[in-house]
């Protein structure tokens, strides 16, 4: 046990030690092109069809913009703390800290999710595989390789990306290799395979429920930030960080995409399978070539859940530094190791909370992680735009293009997204009420604690 009394008054900073490519790597690897492709792409196969074409365009518009946003606020506020960090500065604590509230949910309940999905990613190579006991082994593992210095992490992280996209880069040729349809059908003509009915038109809602998931395959781009106080330069190099990775994750998820739909497979079945990408791997090549590209898939899950532990750890290290917790809570989490110069207890406590979630059911973590996204995005739309018109962000060395385009396309499409939400009662509903619940919690905890001691105020 630490004795508060031998901490120090301020907190030790981060080391400045990453260049772009170290941050990109991170951010990319928390992205995951390969398993986006391979775990959340099928799903908007089986919603709209051809259609996912046309929902990858729309979610590629959005996030563009998003990023634009991202892109501004984290080079006027290159802080660990991220998006909370932004929103306070431009709309005041209380709702910096609802910011806070939703990302605790959303950053820690990434990892569990996940890890527990390596198991049926595994079960081409190695069937039967517990579910929970690899979470478990792969949040600890995953927790204590994070623990390392960052640019040791930045090396790691780095070689396990080039093993993912080598698997989508498979994908990627065995599609194009022997293609069987005009890609211009995609557009002029989406279908979805309807049982008993051959192909249908794929309808406009759902596309637009397609768009959703597609806008959630592509985020981690905004995930940079959380290395800013580790990054040279970051506030003159971290807005074209954020937006390299969101390119790459488009040429990474968005290819493999129409390489899978142009194959020389009956699309019926490329439609409704739940594995279509293993289905081309299978098919095209060979039952050795499957489980390499199995194994790469599992190497993106883990190294995902290294890139979003260490950002997570950064993310905590943060509202220790601002005191959102109790004042014991507040000094674990800043503590530095003095070696690998990484927040080692906050980050022990990130991976021990994750290792703990793996043993819920996995229902009730996609619940908690309710729509979480959709408040972020639209949070840090607000904020951008305060930023402008008050003059907060005027020190930003980026400044996004076409303003106020961006942060005006973000919150129409999070409108909509919301309203496909609530029209599925099973589960986009509850995930909203979730996300009303953490944000109700938030305000509860700013207005009983915090401001019980006095303003509280972000460190920049």
């Amino acid at each position: 046990m630490l004795d508060e009394q031998m901490l120090p008054d301020k907190p030790p900073a981060l080391a400045r030690s990453l260049g772009v490519a170290g941050v990109l790597f991170l951010t990319l690897s928390a992205t995951t092109p390969a398993s986006s492709v391979f775990v959340i792409i099928p799903g908007m196969l089986q919603e709209a069809g051809t259609g996912a074409i046309w929902a990858m365009i729309l979610a590629s518009l959005i996030c563009v913009t998003t990023a634009f946003i991202y892109a501004e606020l984290s080079s006027a506020w290159p802080v660990a703390g991220g998006e909370y960090v932004a929103v306070a500065q431009t709309l005041g604590p209380m709702a910096g800290f609802v910011m806070l509230g939703v990302n605790v949910f959303n950053n820690v309940l990434f990892p569990p999710v996940a890890a527990l999905g390596i198991a049926s990613v595994m079960a081409t190579v190695a069937p039967g595989l517990p579910a929970v006991p690899v979470a478990v082994a792969v949040m600890i593992g995953s927790t204590l390789v994070a623990i390392l210095n960052i640019r040791v992490n930045a090396v790691i992280t780095g070689l396990f990306l080039l093993v993912e996209l080598a698997a989508v880069a498979v994908v990627m040729v065995l599609g194009f290799a022997d293609h069987a349809r005009p890609a211009l059908e995609f557009l002029t003509h989406p279908v979805v395979a309807a049982t008993g009915q051959g192909f249908v038109p794929a309808s406009a809602a759902s596309i637009g429920v397609a768009t959703t998931i597609a806008i959630f395959a592509l985020n981690g781009y905004g995930m940079a930030v959380y290395f800013g106080e580790e990054m040279h330069e970051a506030p003159r190099r971290i807005a074209g960080t954020i937006l390299a990775a969101l390119g790459l994750a488009l040429l990474f998820e968005g290819v493999p995409l129409l390489a899978l739909l142009l194959a020389r497979i009956d699309l019926a079945t490329l439609l409704t399978v739940d594995d279509p990408f293993g289905l081309l791997v299978r098919q095209r090549g060979s039952a050795g070539l499957s489980a390499l590209v199995s194994v790469g898939i599992v190497l993106a899950i883990v190294n995902a859940i290294i890139a979003c532990v260490l950002a997570c750890a950064r993310f905590f290290y943060s509202t220790g530094r601002d005191r959102a917790w109790i004042p014991r809570i507040d000094d674990w989490l800043v503590a530095i190791h003095p070696r690998f110069d990484s927040p080692w207890i906050g980050t022990l406590i990130v991976g021990g909370m994750g290792t703990l979630a793996c043993f819920l059911p996995l229902s009730m973590l996609l619940v908690l992680n309710g729509t979480g996204l959709v408040a972020i995005y639209g949070g840090i739309a607000l904020a951008a735009m305060a930023g402008r018109r008050s003059g907060a962000s005027a020190h930003a060395p980026y400044r996004m293009p076409l303003y106020p385009l961006a942060p005006v396309v973000t919150l129409l499409a999070l409108a909509y997204v919301v309203w496909t939400s609530w029209l599925d009662a099973g589960e986009g509903r509850p995930g909203l009420i979730a996300t009303a619940a953490q944000i109700a919690g938030s305000v509860l905890w700013y207005k009983l604690v915090l401001c019980r001691r006095g303003q509280w105020k972000v460190q920049t």
